[in-house]
């Protein structure tokens, strides 16, 4: 093995290897980190997202934030402490893509409805997994008050009342909110693919 030195590092304890990584930054150390925990770091990921593709995905998701959080956090166990990364890295993705596209029976008819037309998913030759990756780009675009109003009326189904109960806008402000983020995202989703 390349990064392999005098100093066997597969003979190295977890937490030493996390020490000398935070020192020294030399990323072979989180290397034979990841070959150590990559199984089960996968066997996690693939029991809640249920897909192998994302849960390989998933896999170097984490062990990216795992390079950058062992330098700003002290790790006794390293094991436990990455299998939570990796849980609360999936548990984040399920509930980003959950808050982020509506119900699927509710999505063809939400796309309809932003774009005012009856074959929304073939605009610009898009398909439907390509329109659902700009829509998502596309809300994230949005101001913070239009997401918020645009998730809550349309993903979770709240009407203009309930969001005004929820948030600090007034019945107007939510109103203005839903009509300039449903502009907006026509217009984002009406331009061509960058």
């Amino acid at each position: 093995m390349a990064f392999l030195r005098s100093d066997r590092r597969e003979n190295i304890e977890d937490s030493e290897l996390v020490s000398r990584y935070r020192f020294s930054h030399d990323t072979s150390y989180v290397g034979e980190l990841f070959q150590r925990y990559t199984s089960m770091v996968f066997g996690v990921c693939l029991k809640y997202l249920k897909d192998e593709e994302q849960a390989r995905d998933a896999v170097m998701e984490v062990f990216e934030k795992v390079m950058t959080d062992l330098k700003k956090h002290e790790v006794e166990n390293f094991r436990t402490w990455v299998y939570s990364v990796a849980k609360n890295h999936c548990l984040m993705a399920l509930r980003k893509e959950k808050t982020l596209r509506p119900h699927k029976e509710n999505y063809q008819q939400f796309v309809r409805e932003i774009m005012e037309t009856d074959d929304p998913l073939h605009l610009n030759g898009a398909s439907e997994i390509e329109m659902d990756k700009r829509l998502e780009e596309a809300i994230i675009s949005l101001n913070e008050d239009q997401q918020n109003c645009i998730r809550l009326f349309y993903f979770e189904k709240r009407s203009y009342e309930d969001i005004e109960k929820m948030t600090p806008y007034d019945y107007k402000q939510v109103k203005s909110h839903l009509q300039n983020g449903k502009r907006n995202l026509k217009i984002k989703l009406s331009q061509p693919d960058e």
